[in-house]
């Protein structure tokens, strides 16, 4: 079983990023010291329930959604390199996440339009 407080930190990150939040500016929101907000993010502090209650208000999502991906993550498998691919983009910023979004569509359909040629 995949490390929780490594997920739910990616997650929380993945939120932050994808509203434009710095970890100051988030920790600001939530009423916490940035250090804190760094160290849940890289799964070096437990984070109580009550934290993360005030760190999805912050990020205007409920608490639920701080644990939305973990089945998927879980269920993802070791040889697919979607784990690696999903790595690479948790570290991205949203507009390069909708651009490799683009490049893979338009990808697929060069890929789609070759084999119906053949």
């Amino acid at each position: 079983m995949p490390d929780v407080l490594k997920l739910v930190g990616a997650r929380i990150k993945d939120l932050r990023k994808l509203r434009g939040l710095s970890q100051e500016a988030l920790a600001e929101k939530a009423g916490f010291n940035i250090s804190y907000i760094g160290f849940i993010e890289r799964a070096e502090r437990n984070v109580s329930m009550k934290n993360l209650a005030k760190i999805a208000s912050a990020l205007d999502v409920g608490v639920y959604e701080l644990f939305t991906y973990l089945k998927e993550q879980e269920e993802l498998p070791e040889e697919s390199g979607m784990k690696d691919i999903i790595s690479l983009l948790r570290e991205r910023d949203p507009k390069d996440i909708e651009m490799a979004r683009n490049i893979l569509i338009e990808i697929f359909r060069r890929i789609d339009g070759n084999s119906k040629k053949s």
